[in-house]
């Protein structure tokens, strides 16, 4: 005999707040585990293509741990650099950068720069504190943000955490289904299909989309010799999963920049706005279509709230859980409806057989 419903939203329940609370309490701890395991199922598709290829699983975790090391290593060496190298250049360019802005408001515009003017005032205020908070940023950014110890755990620990869960992923799967209470066991697996569904679609095929957007923008952007291309164009191409903040943001950032280096060489500005109009093109109807999928089921303003939310509350962490998350209960939310429009309270009396 089934436990009544009010009991089984009690356990649940009491799951589901134990879940949040060893989310808060871990913290840091468990950010390796969560990263190797986010690695372990982005790659779990590649495993198993290699096994219907005829490799054995521990053969074929072997192989993809050996090219995602080749790939790390390439990172470490030319592309970590360059980006950090580029990234501190900006941040100490900035305070003159807004100074060439304002002296060129000042030229082109000066009845909105005059000594009273709102607008003279904030840019000032900008790059006052961009000259004296620039030098910390970039301390912070490289410094604080984890101790050596703490990063040289985390790059043993994670590699290691993806080779096991990747390998040992199909026998946790069958473990898992099988703790599945027997009476909802269709449905969870169901909804768990649904989930991963969802989660395939937008970490592997968006996480695809944004590298290859993230490698275009950045390989040209510095082709046409734009000064901190390269970072702009990784940014631009990290935050595609969001429909056209990518483009808007790395768009608006380098026509910037193309502005104050190639004033007056207009076809460089304008070679700076065909990157950007290429890469919405090539997204939009090659990209996504085939990568991502019609539906995602992850609208971009509960993707944004999710993002928010988790990272003010858990962090970093939080940042990292917010899209498994806000998936899952997206999938448990159009379920509930469905379930809601079956129901005498949606239907009525009535008219049990309306549709």
């Amino acid at each position: 005999m089934a436990l009544p419903v009010k009991q089984q939203m009690i356990y649940w329940g009491i799951a589901l707040a134990m879940f949040f609370v060893i989310l808060w309490a871990l913290g840091d701890v468990i950010l390796p585990f969560l990263v190797g395991g986010a690695i372990a199922y982005f790659l779990d598709p590649v495993a198993d293509w290699l096994e219907r290829k005829g490799f054995t699983r521990i053969w074929a975790t072997v192989l993809i741990s050996l090219v995602a090391i080749l790939v790390v290593v390439v990172a470490a060496l030319i592309v970590i650099p360059l980006l950090v190298s580029q990234l501190t250049g900006l941040i100490a360019a900035a305070p003159e950068l807004f100074e060439r802005l304002r002296d060129f408001l000042t030229t082109r515009f000066p009845q909105l720069m005059d000594e009273n003017s709102p607008l003279r005032d904030s840019l000032a205020a900008i790059s006052e504190t961009l000259q004296s908070r620039g030098g910390e940023l970039v301390n912070g950014l490289l410094s604080s943000a984890m101790s050596v110890l703490n990063f040289i755990v985390f790059i043993v620990v994670v590699p290691v955490v993806s080779f096991y869960l990747l390998w040992d992923w199909d026998r946790m799967v069958a473990r898992v289904d099988d703790l599945l209470p027997r009476d909802h066991r269709p449905v969870i697996r169901g909804l768990a299909k649904d989930i991963d569904r969802t989660l395939a679609s937008f970490v592997r095929g968006q996480g695809t989309v944004c590298l290859i957007l993230g490698t275009f923008y950045a390989v040209s952007l510095m082709i046409v010799g734009l000064q901190f291309g390269v970072v702009v164009g990784f940014v631009a191409g990290l935050i595609s999963f969001i429909p056209y903040v990518g483009a808007l943001f790395g768009g608006a950032l380098a026509l910037g920049l193309a502005l104050f280096q190639f004033w007056g060489e207009w076809w460089w500005i304008l070679a700076v706005a065909a990157i950007f109009q290429v890469g919405q093109l090539v997204e939009g109807n090659i990209l996504t279509p085939n990568l991502v999928g019609g539906s995602v089921g992850l609208h971009p303003v509960w993707l944004i709230f999710a993002l928010s939310a988790f990272g003010s509350v858990f962090g970093f962490v939080g940042l990292l859980v917010a899209v498994p998350v806000a998936a899952a209960i997206g999938v448990l939310i159009r379920f509930g409806v469905e379930q809601y429009k079956q129901s005498l309270l949606y239907r009525g009396l009535d008219n049990p057989g309306d549709e």
